[in-house]
């Protein structure tokens, strides 16, 4: 009795086996069988259902329609989206040709209009466009007329310079009767770029708009020999005080990372590197706006052995020179930020590029009030600054133009 049941519950189980072996072949034929009698049907439809039919199986919709429209780039690619979806349902063919042809001479004209466009930006410019720019109404604005309280910096009358006391040939007028005043004391023509300089500022601009001593400054910075290097205190991150032969100074700022590397955006903005060649934008784009309050900034390639190291008297920034296993010169000095060996700047092999920015006067000098920038940001992770999240951005802040 039990060897009949096993082998009923045996046969059991291989029938159910082949009929859902027989189900899955019908279901894989049935597809194949339906298009081939399709195919071979002669019946005629309405012109009622064929465009129906297209419609619903060849043509995408609207929304499929649209998403490639916004993600097209080139004018003329849009023609197919805007044509398919405007053609009608119902109705003669020969007017959606002609809506195609329509939007095809649409996109051949507005390509003409960005050729014509590009070859009218491309058109040569009488001298520079910079010196287009200049020429503008709002750059011949003239500055109020200057009283002793709006210049910054005056050269003392109990001071006189001596050529003789400094280096440098420039300074060196003896024999040059031009240079000095009938009385014999020194013009201000004679005196360093940077002195010229810090005499210029004033209230209203810290140059004026078409100064000679700024671009004479610019190419001190890049040529002028230094002579002392020193690391600066305060700050995040490491910066350099270079002394020049003529005596002037400059805040020396290296580079940290090439002009291609972005940084990420989970990175907090005072945790980034800082950037020389921000500095010098920075400098370019207030003289092109003519606000003329950046101090002047040129990029300059330093020699890392000659110019820092064999010149420093700061043993903290001294002791900090190593030679990489790529035999290039690194130093890191002592700073908040990036002060390690895992920052090293590092030359080529001792080759540093860096940007240099004129100093102002000192305040024992030139005494000024300071105000805290109003729309200064918040060094804090969490917490924001007052114009961010205020109602009002210019709220306490100061219009005053007053140094």
């Amino acid at each position: 009795m039990k060897m009949i049941l096993l082998r009923k519950f045996r046969f059991l189980i291989l029938m159910v086996f082949l009929i859902a072996c027989s189900m899955h072949i019908m279901i894989d034929l049935l597809p194949k069988l339906e298009r081939h009698g399709n195919s071979g049907c002669s019946c005629s439809h309405t012109p009622s259902e064929e465009p129906q039919s297209w419609g619903k199986q060849g043509w995408p919709n609207k929304h499929t329609l649209r998403i490639l429209q916004d993600f097209s780039n080139e004018p003329s690619s849009n023609v197919s989206s805007h044509s398919l979806e405007r053609i009608p349902v119902t109705g003669d063919k020969t007017q959606a040709f002609r809506r195609l042809e329509h939007h095809g001479q649409r996109g051949d004209r507005k390509r003409q209009f960005i050729q014509d466009a590009t070859v009218t930006k491309n058109m040569p410019v009488k001298g520079s466009r910079l010196s287009a720019l200049y020429e503008h109404p709002l750059y011949k604005r003239s500055v109020p007329p200057l009283t002793d309280e709006d210049t910054l910096f005056n050269v003392n009358t109990d001071i006189r310079f001596d050529p003789k006391a400094a280096e440098d040939q420039a300074w060196n007028t003896e024999g040059n009767l031009d240079e000095f005043s009938p009385t014999g004391e020194l013009t201000a023509d004679s005196y360093p770029n940077w002195l010229r300089f810090h005499i210029g500022i004033n209230r209203y601009e810290l140059y004026s708009r078409h100064n000679p001593v700024i671009d004479a400054l610019l190419k001190d910075l890049v040529t002028q020999r230094i002579t002392s290097v020193a690391m600066k205190s305060g700050g995040t991150q490491l910066k350099l005080i270079m002394t020049f032969q003529n005596y002037g100074q400059a805040l020396f700022k290296p580079m940290k990372q090439t002009r291609e590397q972005e940084t990420p955006p989970d990175f907090f903005y005072f945790s980034d590197f800082e950037r020389h060649n921000a500095e010098i934008a920075a400098f370019h784009l207030d003289r092109v706006l003519d606000f003329r309050r950046v101090p002047p900034v040129a990029g300059r390639l330093v020699n890392m052995t000659k110019e820092i190291r064999d010149v420093t008297r700061d043993k903290k920034l001294w002791r900090t020179f190593f030679i990489s296993p790529a035999n290039n010169v690194c130093f890191y000095g002592e700073c908040s930020y990036y002060c390690s060996t895992e920052h090293a700047l590092c030359g080529k092999p001792d080759q540093i590029e860096g940007s240099l920015a004129a100093f102002l006067p000192d305040l024992a000098l030139a005494k000024r009030k300071t105000w805290r920038n109003p729309w200064r940001r918040s060094y804090h992770k969490r917490k924001k600054a007052e114009w961010e999240v205020g109602p009002g951005l210019l709220r306490g802040s100061q219009t005053d133009s007053t140094l």
